[in-house]
């Protein structure tokens, strides 16, 4: 096997390893082998590149996985070949297929797959729905992320294609990345879907089209119900009632689409609705109370997500008020998971209803709602003493009151405040409490270094925080957090203190020596950092102090970083690197020497668009 799958650039580290890779060899088998087994995919193709004896070890621990998960890096054809050599009895198969066409996907199909993930399909075409139709005759979970073309209705005619055979598929979750008009296009065909599903994900499909798909279910159990000659059809269909999950990106959600949703899938269990208008929807195509009180009939429905986005216009759900939420928490005791966003005229009183109904509620998420305040979270701990899950994004009236209201909750692992400005310091003392928090979420808040000094000392096992736009925070902040008696400098993997002027290289460096974990860094619109800390970012003396190398690293517009960035990312710096943002940035200026450093390093992917961290909002552009 390639030396060079799952590893940042194929380094070894041959010299250094000969030794340690000699006394490995000496243990019994028995132990070796329980040893790798215990590692993921990448680190058992690190170990594969010590030695002939390590490699063959590798390669029966190989032959007997039952699953796969290449989403980490983007194999090119060759590489897939050669893993896929290794694995031919695989059943399960997560692939990043940025680097691959339709022919190189092709090769992985076949009786033995029964879940499927291809991601990030910038070069496969839609035909590839009719491929695997027919070579993966026992699918049962299937997820697609695909690129828009030229003619959207083949998209819809080869999905006819992948209902009609795959007669064990249970989950199918296909999202296509393009323009306006590259969408489902359902009005015109006719579909059959397989018994056995029970989730279905489209991404985007029009109000319209999506409506069309509900009255075809409910016209196939009307049918089946009157007409004997359909009697042996039924068994390859797929009632109404037996879909539990539905997720659809839309133009517009409206009342009529969420009605027929509700009168053709009773035993939903999860509901996703998103949609992402180009202007401001009018009555009858929009959201009302009437819309939202259908969903109170809804008695199985744990999760629910009802978003407006602002990607394409900066629309709300202007007719839906504090009646509609009333009206819904009447019998929404079941709930788990709620997420609302673009509810501009809900006040307190709405979302507070919501809050103190759902009685096992584990996640709750607000966004763009400018009319919530600290009010509504008012005696939370006896509301939602299971809360695991909080996020309120964009809420500019929650201030620090809010946190405080939430020391009870000792069940509280994620807290997103993300673009809620009233937040201080004063929130920050109280966040001891969370022995359990991993994510916290501070952009845009009004934190300040003192802020940090108190974070720095908590035991909570955060591995993810963001600061980004806490223009208050300095490089003395950093180093409060990073050196400080707490735990936070062993279990933080992922940093961002992007957009904040009071970070210069002095931060970074104490991030480099003192953050033990992180191999995730943003650092985007920071002015004043220069090359000099990259350089201790990228240098081998950092691993040898035990700390993670980065994986990802985030440089958009960081102006004063000079033309020696290049020489950071050449051998052996940044040897695990898989993905770096380094738009506006004098990278941009060197194309042909970052060509010869992306041949060195086929795993590694220089965006210069500005997308956020990995690309996950334009992997198809670029």
């Amino acid at each position: 096997m390639s030396c060079k799958v799952g590893v940042g650039n194929g380094d070894t580290g041959a010299g250094s390893v000969d030794g340690g890779s000699k006394q490995l060899e000496r243990l019994p088998d028995s132990v070796i082998d329980e040893i790798l087994q215990r590692l993921d995919l990448e680190s058992l193709c690190s170990a594969a590149c010590v030695s002939p004896i390590m490699r063959s070890f590798v390669s029966q621990i190989l032959s007997s996985l039952s699953s796969i998960d290449l989403s980490a890096f983007s194999p090119d054809a060759k590489t897939l070949e050669h893993i896929l050599y290794r694995l031919r009895g695989v059943k399960s198969v997560i692939l990043d297929c940025f680097h691959l066409n339709n022919s190189a996907v092709i090769k992985i199909l076949g009786p033995n797959i029964q879940e499927l993930h291809l991601l990030k399909g910038s070069s496969i075409s839609y035909t590839v729905l009719a491929s695997i139709a027919t070579r993966c005759p026992n699918l049962r979970v299937l997820g697609l992320e695909l690129k828009g073309q030229q003619l959207p209705e083949v998209l819809s005619e080869n999905l006819v294609e992948i209902l009609k055979h795959l007669l064990s598929l249970e989950s199918l979750s296909i999202k296509v990345r393009g323009k306006e008009a590259d969408v489902f296009h359902l009005e015109s065909i006719d579909l059959v879907f397989p018994k056995s599903l029970t989730s279905l994900k489209l991404q985007p499909v029009r109000e319209l089209d999506a409506i069309h798909l509900m009255r075809q279910l409910s016209n196939v159990e009307n049918t089946l119900g009157t007409t004997s000659s359909l009697s042996i059809l039924s068994s390859h269909l797929h009632l109404h009632s037996g879909l539990q999950r539905l997720s659809l990106v839309l133009d517009v959600i409206s009342d009529e689409l969420v009605i027929s949703i509700i009168n053709t899938l009773p035993l939903l269990v999860e509901l996703n609705l998103e949609d992402r208008p180009y202007k401001e929807p009018l009555v009858p195509h929009d959201l009302t109370n009437n819309g939202i009180q259908a969903l109170r009939s809804c008695g199985h429905l744990s999760t629910l997500s009802i978003v407006r986005s602002r990607l394409n216009y900066p629309a709300s759900f202007k007719r839906v008020n504090d009646l509609g939420l009333f009206l819904l928490s009447e019998n929404c005791s079941g709930l788990e998971s709620v997420s609302l966003a673009g509810f501009s005229r809900v006040t307190d009183a709405g979302f507070s209803c919501i809050l103190h109904s759902c009685k096992n509620l584990k996640k709750f998420e607000v966004r763009n709602a400018s009319l919530l305040s600290d009010l509504a979270l008012n005696n939370i701990s006896g509301a939602a003493g299971s809360l695991v899950e909080l996020k309120l994004l964009s809420c500019n009236l929650i201030t620090s009151d809010t946190v405080e209201q939430l020391a009870t909750c000792n069940t509280l692992e994620v807290l997103d405040l993300c673009g809620c400005r009233s937040i201080s310091d004063t929130c920050i003392r109280y966040l001891a409490c969370f022995s359990k928090l991993v994510t916290l979420n501070l952009g845009g808040s009004d934190v300040t270094d003192s802020s940090l000094s108190v974070l720095g000392s908590v035991s909570s096992p955060i591995a993810h925080l963001s600061l980004r736009g806490c223009k208050r925070i300095t490089d003395q902040g950093i180093s409060f957090l990073l050196l400080g008696k707490g735990i936070i400098r062993k279990t933080l993997l992922s940093l961002d203190v992007g957009h904040m002027p009071g970070i210069s290289d002095k931060a970074i460096n104490t991030i480099a020596s003192a953050a033990e974990a992180v191999t995730e860094l943003c650092m985007r619109n920071c002015f004043f950092v220069t090359v000099s800390s990259l350089k201790v970012l990228a240098s081998e003396r950092r691993l040898l102090d035990g700390n993670r190398s980065l994986q990802k690293l985030d440089l958009f517009h960081c102006p004063r970083l000079s033309f020696e960035l290049v020489r950071c990312l050449q051998k052996p710096s940044f040897r695990n690197l898989r993905w770096l943002g380094a738009g506006f940035t004098s990278l941009a200026r060197k194309r042909d020497e970052l060509a010869v450093i992306c041949n060195e390093r086929p795993w590694l992917t220089i965006c210069f668009e500005g997308c956020e961290m990995g690309c996950h909002d334009g992997w198809q552009l670029h």
